[in-house]
């Protein structure tokens, strides 16, 4: 009788040889793209608790200070995004319009497997060029989910996940302090550490943090629940008194170098 051979352990890097074959024939490969947030969530006992920062940025620039990641999907369903704002916030609407109207066709509540499904299916048809990292958490039926989607459309299910610049110090929290079965203001303390650790460690992050409670009986939108970059009253004032800075000469110049009136018509207006 054969004996099966035993199943090969260690890495595999047929991805590696797969992508260097199609480098060669002119397929250009994804690059990673810098997302500039720290986007978080995490299981558990009773839900999922979501939490993000809230700077959103152009470049080098603030664009927003208290901008809001944390998107509504259906009533027991949100979704953190991180990349180009515009992105998360029309594709995060797109498909919770969807989810209403599958809700309406079906008649049932929907689930959050179903919006991971719409969400990766959607973001694989652009292959990347629609800029949406997102992390959607929910609870259904089924129980709590909590998933991360790549802007190329991959997807991944854990416990607890971090997306964005600021994800390596948010993970960083997450793997030395969660555990299983955490209690709902456990979690919110360890969300709410896991993004100041990405506010403070990552300059495309910042200002103040958001965290999202979602639970069988309902969900929480916790605003702003904590703001740990306030703004402070200087220690002094800088105002300078009338006449401080002198100046030497003053000339004012004339916008308008030519002008030509153009009278439009002789006949006077008929008002009879």
């Amino acid at each position: 009788m054969a004996v099966a051979a035993a199943a090969q352990t260690g890495f595999d890097f047929s991805s590696a040889s797969r992508n260097a074959y199609l480098a060669e024939r002119g397929v250009k490969l994804p690059n990673a793209t810098s997302t500039g947030t720290t986007i978080v969530g995490c299981l558990f006992q009773d839900g999922i608790v979501l939490g993000a920062d809230t700077r959103a940025t152009a470049g080098p620039i603030v664009a927003d200070k208290n901008c809001e990641k944390i998107h509504y999907v259906t009533e027991s369903i949100r979704c953190c995004g991180a990349g180009t704002a515009a992105d998360t916030e029309f594709v995060t609407a797109l498909i919770s319009s969807n989810m209403e109207l599958h809700a309406l066709s079906t008649g049932r509540k929907p689930r959050v497997v179903t919006a991971m499904t719409m969400l990766k299916q959607h973001l694989f048809r652009y292959q990347g060029h629609v800029g949406a990292a997102l992390v959607l958490g929910g609870v259904d039926s089924t129980g709590a989910h909590l998933f991360t989607i790549h802007p190329h459309g991959s997807t991944d299910k854990l416990p607890y996940v971090t997306m964005g610049s600021g994800s390596l110090a948010a993970m960083a929290v997450f793997e030395s302090k969660w555990q299983p079965n955490l209690s709902r203001q456990a979690a919110i303390d360890l969300v709410a550490e896991a993004i100041a650790a990405g506010i403070f460690n990552d300059l495309g992050s910042g200002s103040n943090i958001d965290v999202c409670v979602i639970a069988p009986e309902k969900t929480d939108m916790l605003r702003n629940y904590i703001m740990p970059n306030e703004r402070v009253q200087k220690e002094k004032t800088y105002g300078f008194r009338r006449g401080t800075t002198a100046w030497t000469a003053e000339k004012i110049r004339s916008l308008i170098i030519n002008e030509e009136v153009t009278q439009v018509g002789n006949e006077a207006m008929d008002t009879s």
